[in-house]
This record gives structure tokens, C-alpha cells and sequence, in this order.
């Protein structure tokens, strides 16, 4: 907590430090409300098409003006600290920073369990994963340059890339020539709470917005089906042609056919 100061210029070293970090909340606020309000008046499509515009530019200008300052250059949009970085470092730097977005989550959602109840906290926690799985994928696509309509092997590859790819264990398994099957293999907050003696945290009718809504914004022509998701007392391990649900002992495994 900052005292003593009536304004921001009267600040001492210390506390100004504290507030330059409080000012970066603050833009990622900003930006994140100016999406959501945008996304009201316009509609998702529209805010999608208009943040990827407004963001590149953003991104640009602070980025210029920041490492000026703390003496970095950009190189092709990307810090030039980053780049020498040797590869292990690196990798390790993608998995802190994805392991800090599940942290972020989960404090949410236990921000609201705690005070407010698993009720409120699901819903809010589903409705948010109805925004989210569509500005993933389509971050991802431009990441990767997928086209509009990208099919299944778009998806398959969007997949790949998502946050969760780099903390929990995931497979695709082809089912058929126009439909496979994606499993989270191990997920790292059910092992969590595995370890502390809980039931499977129910994700299913998160997952049932998540993975349609991602998979529709790749290409609006796919469909998924849930094959297993706790709290279902089936746990998918194989794949069979035809079946909806695959039983099995094998825990927190979660299954999704996509066609």
C-alpha cells in the first residue's frame, strides 16, 4: 500500500515501482474491457476481427516505447530478450508463463467458490470458457496462418497450441477418415486434487463450451460429442468406432469425438 503521496510524482523509488506494475494491470483491464464491451455492441465476430487489429498495434507501439527504455530491441515483433535466450530457458519460460494462466484461473474460480459457492463459481467459470475457447483459437489461427474452414486437420493442429498443451498430457487418435477422438491424458488440476484426497473437480459442462465453441471457430462445420468427462463414472481409454462412451478404471481422462 502506497502512502503518504498525493500524487504519483511525489512517490519515492520503491512505491514507484510498485505502481508501474499496478499500470500494466491496469492496461491489460483496460484491454480486456474494451474487448468485452465491443464484443456487446458488435457481436463476437466483429470483436475478434477489430481485436486482432487493435491489438497488433497496441502490442507494437508499447513495445517500441518500452524498449527503448529498458534496452531491449524488437526483432520481427518479438523482444529481443526473448531471442537470446538458450532453448531450455525458453522452454521453461512458455511453461511458467501457461502454468501462470491455469494459476490465474483457478484463483478466479476459487475467488468466487470460496465466498459465493461451487454454483455461482461454475457458472461464471463456463461462461467465461464461452469467450475465452473462441479468442484462443482464433489467436491460434493467425499464429499459424490456419485458413478459414481449416477441417479437421486445422483443428488437430490448433489443438496443439493451445495454453493447456504445454502443462497438462494430451492425444488425438484418428476414428474414422472424417472424425477423431481427443483426450486429455493427464490433467494437471485433477491430479491436484488427487494428491489432497478429492473427487474429480466435475469439468464437464465446462468442457462441453470449450471444446465446441473452440472447435466451431476453427471451422463452423465441425461437431463435438463428449465421450467421457467426470463427474461421468466412465473413463474413456480406447477408441471404437460407433461408441459413445468407453468404459475403464483409468481416472480424469477426458474424451471428445470431433467430426
Amino acid at each position: 500500500m502506497i502512502e503518504n503521496a498525493k500524487t504519483a510524482r511525489e512517490l519515492n523509488h520503491e512505491d514507484t515501482a510498485r505502481f508501474v506494475v499496478d499500470l500494466f494491470h491496469r492496461i491489460i483491464i483496460h484491454h480486456a474491457l474494451w474487448f468485452t464491451e465491443v464484443k456487446h455492441q458488435m457481436g463476437m465476430e466483429k470483436a475478434l476481427e477489430i481485436l486482432q487489429t487493435a491489438s497488433r498495434k497496441s502490442y507494437d507501439i508499447q513495445m517500441k516505447h518500452l524498449g527503448k527504455i529498458l534496452g531491449f530491441e524488437m526483432k520481427d515483433g518479438i523482444p529481443s530478450s526473448l531471442l537470446a535466450m538458450d532453448e531450455a530457458e525458453l522452454r521453461n519460460l512458455k511453461e511458467r508463463v501457461a502454468k501462470n494462466w491455469l494459476v490465474n484461473d483457478g484463483v478466479w474460480f476459487q475467488s468466487i467458490e470460496f465466498t459465493e459457492g461451487m454454483n455461482d463459481a461454475k457458472r461464471c467459470n463456463d461462461s467465461c470458457w464461452a469467450h475465452f475457447s473462441p479468442f484462443e483459437a482464433r489467436s491460434i489461427k493467425q499464429l499459424l496462418g490456419i485458413p478459414e474452414n481449416g477441417g479437421l486437420e486445422g483443428l488437430k493442429r490448433a489443438l496443439g497450441f493451445r495454453v493447456y498443451e504445454s502443462i497438462n498430457i494430451q492425444s488425438i487418435t484418428d476414428e474414422t477418415e472424417n472424425s477423431f477422438v481427443f483426450q486429455m491424458n493427464q490433467c494437471r488440476v485433477q491430479e491436484a486434487r488427487e494428491r489432497k484426497g478429492l473427487d474429480d473437480y466435475p469439468c464437464k459442462s465446462a468442457g462441453l463450451v470449450e471444446y465446441t465453441y473452440f472447435a466451431r471457430a476453427i471451422d463452423s462445420r465441425i461437431k463435438t460429442s463428449c465421450l467421457g468427462c467426470p463427474p461421468d463414472n466412465t473413463r474413456p481409454t480406447g477408441i471404437v468406432p460407433g461408441s459413445s462412451v468407453l468404459k475403464s478404471e483409468q481416472r480424469k481422462s477426458t474424451a471428445w469425438r470431433i467430426i
